[in-house]
């Protein structure tokens, strides 16, 4: 390390400069003038390559030693410091610009009220960051920054990522700010059942199960998707209550129903993290989500019985199981019984919308 240092058009000097200015017109060898200054040899060298910054022991000697006032040896470290701090935080910023290339500004403006910055590439960075109560963007890039992936299969820089880093602190600050008592499985137990019970009201769900699984310490966010994440859902331990975090991709009865019970099964299962396409972790959750949904047996029965579907007789099968239609129709597509384009069940797909508040 330099005992001097030059960014942006300035220099500042390491207080070991100035020392060994000092030692060199003394004619003492470093051990010699170590020795007068009351310290060892192997701390002066450190100090004169830049290696050891001046301690306020030290400008006190030097003080003492050289008649100089212990503010002006500290005076120099604060502005060797000074352009040192400028420069670092120059190259932060920069990692800063190419996390933010990786998301999208306008997600945070449009769902969070972030002010229009377009070009303002270091304003956009900093409103960015005081969203989502970071000391830096950078942290977005850590592999389990928020909460842990569910599955190691993703390479750890990619940018989804970032993007499901980013969605998942939103969450946990939305989580942090409600007032829920703590964590009880049985009480949550109870609360699912309850959302089970109410798939078919469609405009009055939401804040009714919000409610009821806030009472078992299960704070329920529903979070508007960045494209790209790749992120379905995700739980996380907050002190003694649970964050369960829902992505409105493809908000559809039929997968939000699903999605949001494949996070309980987790609960459920004590497993907390993100969940992704296609990791070998979710089958215990999608077991669970599908069987709460309909259950099993009767799913059995019901397809035994029907070689074809129409309208009126997935409707039947929904009323009878207590249970949107969407959810059933969505169930026969994924099952390849029902094809995805056939326009016959159109009216049955429910789609949902998440309004955030600004």
């Amino acid at each position: 390390m330099s005992n001097y240092f030059e960014y942006n058009d300035k220099i500042a000097f390491h207080p070991g400069y100035y020392v060994k200015e000092i030692v060199d017109e003394y004619g003492l060898t470093q051990e010699d003038f170590a020795k007068r200054l009351d310290t060892t040899p192997k701390t002066l060298s450190k100090l004169i390559n830049g290696e050891q910054n001046l301690s306020r022991e030290m400008a006190l000697k030097l003080s003492r030693l050289l008649g100089n006032s212990v503010n002006y040896w500290l005076n120099l470290q604060s502005a060797y410091d000074a352009l040192l701090t400028e420069f670092e935080s120059a190259q932060e910023m920069e990692r800063e610009r190419q996390i933010l290339d990786k998301m999208d500004y306008n997600y945070f403006r449009d769902n969070y009220g972030l002010p229009d910055l377009p070009r303002k590439k270091e304003e956009q960075i900093v409103a960015v960051r005081e969203l989502l109560q970071l000391s830096s963007l950078n942290v977005l890039s850590k592999y389990d920054m928020a909460a842990s992936f569910r599955s190691a299969s993703l390479e750890k820089t990619t940018p989804n990522i970032i993007r499901s880093n980013a969605m998942v602190q939103i969450a946990i600050n939305e989580a942090m700010q409600v007032d829920a008592p703590k964590f009880n499985k049985q009480t949550f137990t109870r609360a699912a059942f309850y959302a089970l019970s109410i798939t078919t009201q469609h405009d009055s769900f939401y804040p009714l199960i919000k409610e009821a699984f806030r009472k078992a310490g299960v704070i329920l966010i529903v979070m508007p998707n960045m494209k790209g994440s790749k992120i379905n859902g995700a739980t996380k331990k907050i002190n003694d209550k649970i964050m369960l975090m829902v992505n409105d991709r493809r908000l559809y009865s039929d997968t939000f129903w699903f999605t949001l019970f494949h996070e309980i099964g987790h609960i459920m299962n004590g497993d907390f993290g993100m969940s992704l396409e296609n990791s070998d972790r979710e089958k215990k959750a999608d077991d669970y989500a599908g069987n709460q949904l309909i259950p099993q047996d009767e799913y059995e029965e019901f397809v035994h019985k029907n070689p074809s579907f129409d309208f009126d007789i997935i409707v039947d099968f929904a009323k009878k199981i207590d249970r949107d239609p969407g959810i059933v129709l969505g169930r026969l597509q994924n099952d390849g019984l029902v094809d995805y384009k056939d326009t016959r069940f159109k009216a049955l797909r429910k789609q949902y919308k998440v309004i955030t508040k600004q």
